[in-house]
């Protein structure tokens, strides 16, 4: 049988692996958009709730975490919709925005040209199998929820 104790630490450890796996593929060059960034706090707080579930055992930890996994999933979901055009996005980062059109950002910084380009969070980049990073983060957050589910009502 497999523990509540047992269920938490996976769960927590599957949060840890996608931040792991987003920040190596950022070192590898893969440009995190705003959208991206948005989704790995729910992952650093289902760590941190994890973390506390293993200094006081108790169940609402384990709600908290499935909480934080929805989050991760909702943002992910939400972004995913956003890459294949099936709803507007925040007008920050997608390009909608005509308050700033006309402008260029790497003339108003210093270092010019230097300055990394903007990534816009409506752009669809498939990543694996015609997937993008927000379409695995979502399935994978998913997953993450149904573990802190059943942490949840383990005994």
């Amino acid at each position: 049988m497999i523990t509540q104790k047992s269920l938490v630490l996976m769960a927590a450890c599957g949060s840890a692996a996608l931040l792991a796996g987003a920040f190596f593929f950022q070192s590898l060059g893969w440009a995190p958009c705003e959208m991206c960034l948005w989704q790995r706090w729910p992952h650093a707080a289902a760590i941190g709730v994890g973390l506390i579930y293993f200094l006081l055992p108790a169940r609402a930890f384990a709600l908290l975490g499935a909480f934080a996994a929805a989050v991760a999933a909702g943002l992910a979901i939400f972004h995913s919709g956003v890459e294949r055009v099936w709803w507007e996005g925040p007008a920050s980062c997608t390009g909608s925005s005509d308050a700033l059109s006309g402008l260029d950002a790497t003339s108003l910084l210093p270092g010019g040209s230097d300055v990394p380009a903007l990534v816009m969070c409506d752009t669809l980049e498939p990543f694996f199998l015609g997937l993008t990073m927000a379409n695995w983060n979502a399935l994978a957050s998913l997953g993450l929820l149904a573990i802190w589910m059943m942490a949840a009502r383990a005994r």
